[in-house]
């Protein structure tokens, strides 16, 4: 039986791709069925897995966070 790929070889704009279609089909989901559907939690559970896995750039010298 074959083993599932856990390599993926993806660019950031492949990801920002995928991430704008989910938040379309997320508030496509909501809008129909006022927000209840597990498939909705599921797509907003996937962003926030993907969100999570980003390294945001902040610079090492001279960073003013606010």
């Amino acid at each position: 039986m074959p083993k599932p790929n856990t390599q993926f070889d993806l660019s950031v704009d492949d990801l920002d791709l995928i991430e704008t279609a989910l938040r379309q089909h997320k508030a496509g989901i909501v809008k129909d069925c006022a927000g209840t559907s597990d498939d909705a939690r599921n797509v907003h559970e996937l962003l926030g897995r993907l969100h999570n896995q980003k390294v945001f750039y902040r610079p090492k010298d001279a960073y003013i966070g606010g």
